[in-house]
């Protein structure tokens, strides 16, 4: 991930709504949600989804996908996983143990450097 990429889509996350939306969709998985069920759940009104939706969706965070006379959204795994993978890129200046625990899984040796 390019680091124009990353202030994108954590820009698109810097916002209560859209981070709620956000953790919304990667918890339903793959299935995703439709419009009018994240509305509902999250209490927001149809016009500021459509907003936050799109917002999230020009990040690349969110897909969407034409089911009958339903849009479907749902988290974008793969650039998630690349956003989290970017910030922990040179976790902990390569030290094999770091303290960050699960999160910094990968060996020192693997890890690419400054």
């Amino acid at each position: 991930m390019k680091a124009d990429a990353a202030i994108a889509a954590l820009g698109a996350l810097a916002q209560e709504h859209r981070l709620a939306l956000f953790r919304l969709l990667v918890q339903a998985g793959e299935s995703g949600l439709a419009a009018g069920m994240i509305a509902e759940t999250l209490g927001v009104p149809n016009s500021s989804l459509s907003f936050h939706l799109a917002q999230l969706r020009e990040a690349g965070l969110v897909l969407q996908e034409r089911q009958h006379r339903s849009i479907i959204y749902r988290a974008n795994y793969p650039a998630m996983n690349a956003l989290v993978a970017y910030l922990m890129e040179n976790c902990c200046a390569g030290a094999a143990d770091c303290g960050a625990g699960a999160a910094c899984e990968t060996p020192a040796q693997e890890r690419k450097s400054a």
